[in-house]
């Protein structure tokens, strides 16, 4: 039997994580990626990546989910990695403040590079610091309903929420991305011709995919 990176897959979907330094990005990938916590882990250095395959209905999607840091240094550095990114979870830590107000710089730069249809999680980490909390989890959804994002708050510490934050981009993206294929055919197959054989869509890095429709998300 292979790993999971050589299973074979029907959908290859690039995400990526974004939002100030020391909010929680890189143990929020470990955990979803492979069930780790570090509580000494260090600021990422430009960019990291990890796959995950998930089994969304009858579908296997490969998640390629890109950590990028968020030092202000290396931000020319990882604007080039928006690129083909269908997705993205946009983090700050809801014990400061000031990682909450950098959002719309984010959002900003999300915006400009990715794809106008980009399926966005806005995720408040860090909620097992509760007695340290500086950002209520109101201003987290009005900030999401006003964006047209989803939401959701999240601990890497404790893993709780990780997996659902993912989830519910991954299953966001796939929607967007059947509803696309399934325009496409409709719109190159003539009737009545049978289709056959598996689809396989394979987004790379450097393609930019813009999808036809896109659905309001759930806020927990």
């Amino acid at each position: 039997m292979g790993d999971s990176y050589d299973e074979e897959c029907d959908y290859l979907f690039k995400a990526v994580l974004v939002g100030d330094s020391a909010v929680g990005k890189s143990n929020l990938l470990s955990r979803f990626a492979k069930n780790e916590f570090r509580l000494d882990s260090k600021p990422t250095i430009g960019v990291e990546f990890a796959y995950r395959n998930i089994k969304v209905g009858d579908k296997m999607i490969k998640a390629q989910v890109w950590d990028t840091a968020g030092q202000e240094r290396f931000r020319a550095i990882t604007s080039s990695y928006y690129r083909g990114a269908l997705g993205a979870l946009l983090v700050y830590d809801i014990t400061r403040q000031a990682t909450f107000e950098s959002l719309k710089k984010w959002l900003h730069e999300l915006r400009e590079f990715g794809s106008s249809d980009m399926v966005i999680v806005l995720v408040g980490n860090k909620v097992d610091l509760e007695i340290a909390r500086e950002v209520e989890k109101e201003d987290g959804k009005s900030l999401a309903e006003l964006e047209g994002l989803c939401f959701m708050e999240t601990s890497a510490l404790e893993n709780l929420n990780v997996e659902e934050a993912f989830l519910q981009m991954i299953t966001k993206i796939h929607e967007i991305t059947s509803q696309k294929s399934l325009e496409a055919k409709q719109n190159e197959t003539p009737k009545g011709t049978l289709q056959g054989g598996k689809e396989i869509i394979n987004i790379s890095i450097n393609e930019e995919v813009s999808a036809t429709k896109q659905t309001p998300c759930c806020s927990y």
